[in-house]
């Protein structure tokens, strides 16, 4: 097995849900029981975290989370040579898997957490206006490349396991939101994007792109 099928941030939530269900349940309180049986279930549905299998050649690019592409523009970043990049936007639903993964793998040369604000994670000023981590990874002879997860209108918790100077590998689980919003990777302008507006993307399997 590839690991629990559960991400780690989401144990209490799942634990303390089931453990309110099994309560009413056992007092025999229905009307209670099946809206909290439910709620359980949709907990442990947002929190799945199945395996994924990444086979991608140098210079790939692979989308960091599951979701639907709902930008591509160039933009301003101080990471880049020109303080220009390419950015492509994935936005989450509440439905999708929520465990993010590195999009290249490299040196985490930053990670920092920008605060902001909680506009809805769909609106192109969310790149620059809500709170959000930000990782900046060093490709080696490809550059540098930034993935950042934004928080959005009721996802406001960004979990991040990476740190300055970590070996970071392609696919590799670093984090999530709970509970939804958006991933924005911003790739240097010579780029290819292998995506467009409106495809979906599963994390660590999708490629969007080439350095």
């Amino acid at each position: 097995m590839d690991k629990f099928p559960l991400a780690r941030p989401g144990w209490p939530y799942v634990v303390c849900s089931l453990f309110l269900a099994l309560v009413a349940t056992a007092l025999e309180v229905c009307w209670l029981a099946i809206p909290l049986w439910l709620a359980a279930l949709l907990i442990i549905n947002f929190f799945r975290d199945p395996a994924r299998s990444v086979s991608v050649g140098p210079g790939t690019v692979i989308a960091p989370a599951d979701g639907k592409v709902v930008m591509i523009e160039e933009v301003d970043h101080p990471a880049f040579t020109g303080g220009r990049a390419r950015m492509i936007s994935i936005f989450m639903n509440i439905f999708n898997v929520h465990v993010n993964r590195a999009p290249v793998s490299g040196r985490v040369l930053k990670v920092e957490h920008i605060p902001g604000g909680y506009m809805p994670a769909d609106r192109p000023q969310a790149a620059s206006a809500n709170e959000r981590v930000e990782v900046v990874i060093d490709t080696g002879d490809r550059g540098v490349m930034a993935v950042a997860q934004v928080a959005g209108l009721v996802a406001r918790r960004i979990h991040c396991d990476l740190h300055p100077q970590d070996q970071v590998q392609i696919g590799q689980r670093y984090g999530m939101i709970r509970f939804g919003s958006r991933l924005d990777v911003y790739l240097p302008r010579e780029a290819k994007v292998s995506v467009n507006l409106g495809d979906k993307t599963r994390a660590g399997v999708s490629i969007i792109g080439e350095m």
